[in-house]
Order: structure tokens, then sequence, then C-alpha cells
């Protein structure tokens, strides 16, 4: 089994409005509301190529009865745990003013509550794979995925990270079997500009260095690089296609690593995977279908071989 965590989901409500002016009433053009929060984004997309996943975190108030409706609407078990107080957050982006949204901050998270989230996951076997993925809400540890992965240190269990700095840096000392940084948070990390392949295949390798066992880095439309634990590094173009929705892109990614990896223990396929299921999501309304991802992944060439010293 697949388990996700997202301690702050949210309802992202995507809307487009065409000519958006700052002090103006704009209206929209096109609106859609879905379930957000990246561990959720990757149990989505995990559930569309037919992989076991359940999706854990806190919701709360009315938007969270929503968060879980939709996420079971879609066939994606949960088992979210109720907060009392509070709402879930509504994340408002601007699909048509590019880098443009406003999140909520989400409810505060009582200690009683994140020991039932410990508990659950003291129950995962030997085997079962763990993503940690996304920002912690103000109310939790900065130590929080730290906290969980020293929690479940040999137990067999593969742990993914996905989320930025500090945050991610310390928990590669449990050796995750897989993080996925961006160029831009690669670069933050370091504190330099990542522009080229050879410079992120550099910088992920520091990060292996420090514990990561495979570092898997994005690029948008250049692509990405993939650092194996094995030694070996590839690289991949994205495939070409019109960029309709970015967001869940980089989750997607996560979603095809570990089902290719999952289903053939071979990381060559699970990269071509990962390629495939970001680029058909970033192509796509929504995040991407069984049948989309299959399709652009005849089409991702992957090379091995970039100097890393």
């Amino acid at each position: 089994m697949i388990y996700t965590v997202t301690l702050n989901p949210s309802l992202d409500y995507i809307v487009t409005s065409e000519g958006f002016q700052f002090g103006r009433t704009n209206r929209t053009t096109s609106e859609l509301i879905l379930p957000g929060g990246k561990g959720l984004n990757v149990s989505t997309v995990l559930k569309n190529l037919g992989m076991e996943t359940m999706a854990l975190g806190f919701i709360a108030g009315f938007t969270g009865t929503e968060i879980e409706w939709r996420m079971e609407s879609m066939g994606v078990q949960t088992d979210f745990i109720r907060v009392p107080d509070g709402m879930s957050r509504i994340n408002l982006k601007f699909s048509s003013v590019e880098g443009t949204e406003l999140n909520g901050a989400g409810p505060d998270i009582p200690k009683e509550k994140l020991r039932i989230l410990m508990d659950k996951l003291w129950k995962m076997k030997p085997g079962d794979v763990l993503c940690l993925s996304g920002s912690a809400p103000a109310s939790l540890s900065k130590t929080i995925y730290c906290d969980i992965m020293a929690a479940l240190k040999d137990r067999g269990i593969l742990i993914v990270v996905d989320t930025t700095g500090a945050q991610l840096v310390n928990t590669l000392a449990y050796h995750p079997f897989l993080i996925k940084p961006n160029q831009y948070e690669l670069g933050e990390i370091f504190q330099t500009e990542i522009v080229t392949r050879e410079q992120a295949a550099i910088y992920g390798k520091k990060l292996q260095e420090m514990g990561a066992r495979n570092v898997l880095v994005s690029m948008a439309g250049d692509g990405a690089v993939l650092l194996a634990e094995n030694g070996q590094v590839f690289w991949a173009e994205a495939p070409k296609g019109r960029l309709v929705n970015a967001v869940g892109a980089g989750d997607a990614m996560v979603a095809g690593f570990l089902t290719g990896w999952l289903k053939q223990r071979d990381v060559l396929h699970a990269f071509r995977l990962a390629v495939a299921a970001g680029s058909a999501s970033a192509f796509s309304k929504y995040l991407a279908t069984r049948s989309e991802i299959v399709q652009l992944y005849e089409l991702v060439r992957c090379r091995q071989g970039i100097e890393v010293e």
C-alpha cells in the first residue's frame, strides 16, 4: 500500500479571468474546484495508474467534508482525521495570471490529533510506501517530517519526501527513498541558480551525499534529471505539448516514479514514467489519466550520463 500524508489539504479554486486588473471588479471566464495538496495529488495520479493508495491528513469544517467527498468520488481511499475547530483551507489560483495565487492558512492541529496520525502510521507494514508531501501548518513543529521518519526508522518502509528548504534538508539524515525538488527549490537550498541539467546533477548529487537515496530534479519544460541510488545519472527532455495547468505536475512525477519502480524495480522505467506523468498533467486541465500518461511515455527519451564531480 502507498500512503500519502497531506498535513494541510485544501480546496483549490482555480479561475480564469481574462484581462485581470488589480483594483477593479474582475469576472471569471472559467472556474474549477479540485481537492488540493501535494499528497492528494500523488494519490489521485497513483489511483489513475491503477495503484492502491490511501490518503491521510487532517480536515476540518465544510471544506474538509468536501475534500473527503471529492477524493472518494474519484475512487481514492481516505482515512482523514477530523479537527474540531476551523476549516480546511481554500486556495485561490489564477490560471490566467501566471504564478498568482492566494493560499489559505488551514486549521490548527491539536496534539491529540497528531498522536492519532502517528498511531495510524505505526500500523504500516514492511514494504509499504509513505509519501510526505507539502508544507506543514504553522501549528505543527517544523520537524514533523523528521519526527515521523524517526518513528518509522528500521521498519522497512520506503519514504518519499517532497517539500522544500530546511524541512527537506533535515530529513536527509533518515535516508528517504526519493526526494523531488524542482530546479528552483534545489537552487534555494544551495543559494545558487540552477539553469542547466549539469548544474541540477551537481547539486542533486550533494543532496545524495547528505543522505537521499534517489534524487529527481524537475526542470519544467527543460525535462528532468535523476540521480539514482545505484550511481547512475539520467536526464530526459520534456515531451512537446501545450502547457494547460502546471499545478500538480511535480506530484504526478512522484506518482509516476513510484508506479514504475514498484511494478518493475527498474529505475530507468520509473524515470520515464515520472517524466511522462508530469508532462501529461501539465498538458491537461486535470491531473493526468492513465491513457494520457501511457501515450506520452512512448515519446520520452532518456539518456544516461552527466559529468558530476
